[in-house]
This record gives structure tokens, sequence and C-alpha cells, in this order.
């Protein structure tokens, strides 16, 4: 997998307080923008799945009824 660098620049006294608690930066930082690029693809994922629901032609009357039906028959 490939990896590109990203720099931010944070107040320095921002910086030494997260150091002087032992959190990771960098760790937290990746972990954040991992999270969040995660959230997009599944925002847009959600998205797509939207505009499937509303191409799909609505289910006929009683569907539904006759569905729930079929799967107790069975069991």
């Amino acid at each position: 997998m490939m990896s590109e660098v990203v720099s931010v620049r944070v107040k320095r006294e921002v910086k030494e307080l997260l150091e002087r608690e032992g959190i990771d930066i960098g760790a937290a930082v990746r972990n954040y923008l991992e999270e969040m690029a995660w959230r997009i693809k599944v925002k847009r994922g959600l998205e797509r799945l939207d505009k499937l629901l509303e191409e799909m032609p609505p289910a006929s009357k009683g569907f539904s009824t006759r569905s729930v039906r079929e799967d107790r028959d069975r069991r």
C-alpha cells in the first residue's frame, strides 16, 4: 500500500501538552484521517444505494404480506 506524507502545523503548546500526556500525535492524526475517509466512503455508498432504490419500481400491493406468509409457511 502506498502512503503519502501529510504535515500539519499546530501551536507549540498544543503539541507539548499532547506529548506530555503520552499521545502519539502521528497515530492520532492518522487514525482521525482514516476514520474520516471511511465515513466518506460509507456516505457515498449509501448515496448510491439510495439512488438505486429510487429507480426501483414500487412493490406490488400485498407483496410484503405474501412474502412474510411464505417465510412463515416454510418453517
